[in-house]
């Protein structure tokens, strides 16, 4: 009796009418109005100042302005500099998140704290530390210099230094719970089925953490671009030889070059935009194809 009741009471309800219970926040309409004015004011006003306020040099004014050798030079000092750094972070952090999911030792804890110390570091306490450590004198720039010749400090290879130190968080935070998502009865299946270790890796593995891994790629890469604080101690700030795109914004803006400041910016957006973009659009590819193949 008590069934045929359950069944006749779940009968009068159809799943397609059945009450909602309501969220934590209020409705749908008052929380998109309050994301969409909050990113408005933080996020979206900003970025459209920008070209507005470089748009009263006009085309050729605006063209003049980016198109320096000196900024041309900034360009490709940052966005290169960036990507090599974005390129190491991507190979060691995931070496990093692998070492902390997989394997168990003494002061794993104080090594997995030390992985955010990026994060809670000022970036010009950071780029101090750095550059005591790799000048001619330094612990670090001193053997570098005597025994390889290779220079650190106040060359472009200082400023590659300084973006790995505060990129490598962004993808050992990213590639971390995906490892520790993986149960270690696939890799075993896996081997027992007759895959080697980098059939595994290749197959298993990596189609899992690939995302990830990009996501962490993209995220440092971003991070690297807009760095300012802890790459201009140890730069050197040479024009030509290691001056930043950010740090050529602050020169005009010291020198009241506020168009100018804004036209190299803009610039600087809608390069990044593209790149995180295509970044984007292969990371959401990636997903599709091991959906695909799961």
């Amino acid at each position: 009796m008590t069934s045929a009741m359950t069944t006749a009471a779940g009968a009068k309800a159809p799943v397609g009418r059945q009450r909602k219970r309501p969220g934590v926040l209020p409705g749908f309409g008052l929380s998109m109005g309050f994301t969409v004015v909050y990113l408005s004011l933080l996020v979206l006003l900003p970025l459209v100042v920008l070209p507005l306020k470089s748009a009263s040099l006009g085309w050729e004014g605006f063209w003049r302005v980016v198109t320096t050798p000196q900024a041309l030079y900034s360009y490709q000092l940052t966005f290169g500099a960036a990507l090599i750094a974005a390129l190491v972070n991507l190979v060691f952090g995931m070496v990093v998140a692998w070492v902390l999911v997989r394997y168990q030792f003494p002061g794993k804890k104080i090594l997995d704290a030390m992985v955010d110390l990026p994060f809670a570091l000022p970036t010009a306490v950071a780029g101090i530390a750095l550059t005591a450590l790799y000048t001619k004198t330094g612990w670090l720039g001193a053997p570098l210099d005597n025994w390889f010749g290779l220079k650190v400090a106040f060359s472009p290879i200082g400023i590659v230094v300084a973006l790995v130190f505060i990129g490598i968080p962004f993808v050992v935070r990213t590639v971390q719970p995906v490892l520790e998502d993986i149960e270690r009865e696939i890799e075993e299946a896996a081997a027992s089925l007759g895959a080697n270790r980098w059939e595994t890796v290749r197959r298993v593995l990596l189609p899992t953490i690939v995302p990830a891994l990009l996501t962490g790629f993209a995220l440092a890469f971003a991070r690297a671009v807009g760095e300012y604080g802890s790459v201009v101690f140890i730069a050197g700030n040479r024009p030509m030889v290691t001056e930043i795109t950010p740090l050529l914004i602050m020169s005009k803006l010291e020198q009241f070059d506020y168009v100018g400041a804004a036209a190299i910016a803009t610039v600087m957006l809608a390069i990044s935009f593209v790149l995180l973009l295509f970044i984007n659009l292969l990371q959401g590819w990636q997903a599709r194809r091991g959906r695909r193949f799961a």
